[in-house]
C-alpha cells in the first residue's frame, strides 16, 4: 500500500483541523452533545471554560449544517483482551494474531444492537465505517447489520455464519446502513500481533457485504512486527482520519474502532475545557461502549448547506425590524 505509517501522512502541527470537537488553539471553545427527545433531536449546548473563574463563559451557538454528529464506539471484547487485561506481555502473543470476538463479546454486542434499536439511533446512522480488524468488524455487523438473514441470491450477508469461528448465524445486509472499511481507524500500530490485519480478501470472504474499497493493499503494510507506532504518530493519524470524515457527504456516521485509537486521538481535544469536560471526552473506553459527539467545521472549509434553514420573506413584503422602526422614530422627533 502507498499509505503508510509515517510523518508524512499526518496533518502539519501548524494546519488547523477543520472538524473538531474542541479546537485546542482557540481562545473559545464549542462541544456540542446530541440528546433525544419526542420530536426528534435538539442540541445541548454545554458552556465550557478555559477555568471555573472565567467571566465570560456561557452558552455557545454553532450553525447545525457545519455539524457532524459521530457515535463513537470500542469493539466488543476480544480474545487478547482477556488475558491482557491480567498480563499486558499477553499481547506479545502470536496466539492473539487478528483477535475475534469472545462469547462475553457476543453478548455485549447482542446488548449494544438492543440499546441502538431502542433508541431509534439505527434509523438515523448514514454510515458505519469500521476499522479493518476481525474483532471491529464482527462488532459493527452484528451491532448494525440487518434482521433475520435468508439465503438469497441477490442478496449476500454482511457475515457469513460462523465467520472467526464466532459459532454465529450469517448476518444479513437488508434494510441497515451501509458499512465501510477504514485503515486509518485502526489500533495502535506495530509489535503487537492482536492489531495486525489478515488479507483484505479474506475479510471479504467472511463479510461480502462489507464495503472494502477504500483500502489499497491486500496485505497489511502499516504494521511492523519491531516498529511500534508512537503516541504522536497515533493521534496524529487520529487527526486525519477526523478531517477525513468531513469529506464525507453523510451527516451521521457510527465509528466501530479501538480504545487505543479512541484515547490518543480524543486526547488531543478538551485542553481548554473544564477539567471535568476534558476528562469526559478522553476517558478510556470500554468494550462495546457507545459516547456521542458532534464534530464542528470551525474554520469554514466545508461548503455544506442548511437543510433545515428557510430564507423568510416569502412571498416578499415590508419587514423592518422594530428596533429599526424605533431609532427612526427618535431621530425624527
Amino acid at each position: 500500500m502507498s499509505v503508510g505509517v509515517n510523518s508524512s501522512h499526518f496533518l502539519p502541527r501548524h494546519q488547523p483541523i477543520s472538524p473538531t470537537f474542541v479546537s485546542s488553539s482557540s481562545s473559545s471553545i464549542i462541544v456540542y452533545n446530541k440528546i433525544p427527545d419526542r420530536v426528534g433531536q435538539r442540541l445541548q449546548l454545554l458552556s465550557l471554560f478555559r477555568s471555573d473563574m472565567d467571566p465570560s463563559a456561557g452558552p455557545s451557538l454553532f450553525p447545525l449544517h457545519r455539524c457532524k454528529t459521530i457515535h463513537l464506539v470500542r469493539h466488543a471484547q476480544g480474545i487478547h483482551n482477556v488475558d491482557g487485561d491480567k498480563n499486558y506481555k499477553a499481547y506479545m502473543s502470536p496466539e492473539y494474531f487478528d483477535a475475534q470476538i469472545t462469547p462475553l463479546g457476543w453478548k455485549q454486542v447482542d446488548n449494544l444492537r438492543k440499546h441502538v434499536h431502542e433508541s431509534g439511533l439505527t434509523k438515523r446512522i448514514d454510515l458505519v465505517i469500521a476499522s479493518p480488524l476481525l474483532r471491529t468488524l464482527q462488532t459493527a455487523v452484528g451491532v448494525f447489520g440487518g434482521e433475520g438473514y435468508t439465503d438469497r441470491m441477490d442478496v449476500v450477508p454482511l457475515m457469513v455464519e460462523n465467520a472467526g469461528n464466532s459459532g454465529r448465524a450469517a448476518i444479513s445486509s437488508l434494510n441497515c446502513p451501509p458499512i465501510i472499511a477504514v485503515e486509518l481507524c485502526r489500533e495502535h500500530l506495530g509489535v503487537h500481533p492482536c492489531d495486525k490485519r489478515r488479507n483484505i480478501s479474506d475479510y471479504q470472504f467472511l463479510f461480502p457485504a462489507v464495503d472494502f474499497s477504500l483500502i489499497e493493499s491486500d496485505d497489511d503494510t502499516w504494521w511492523k512486527a519491531d516498529i511500534r507506532e508512537t503516541k504522536e504518530e497515533l493521534a496524529a493519524r487520529g487527526l486525519k482520519f477526523l478531517n477525513w470524515l468531513w469529506t464525507r457527504k453523510e451527516k451521521e456516521m457510527a465509528i466501530i474502532t479501538h480504545s487505543g485509537f479512541l484515547f490518543h486521538t480524543l486526547s488531543t481535544f478538551g485542553n481548554d475545557c473544564h477539567p471535568l469536560v476534558k476528562k469526559e471526552i478522553c476517558k478510556h473506553f470500554a468494550n462495546c461502549e457507545l459516547r456521542s459527539m458532534v464534530i464542528v467545521d470551525r474554520s469554514m472549509i466545508g461548503f455544506e448547506h442548511s437543510t433545515t434553514n428557510y430564507p423568510g420573506k416569502i412571498p416578499s413584503g415590508l419587514d423592518l425590524p422594530s428596533d429599526v422602526v424605533d431609532e427612526k422614530a427618535e431621530e425624527r422627533t
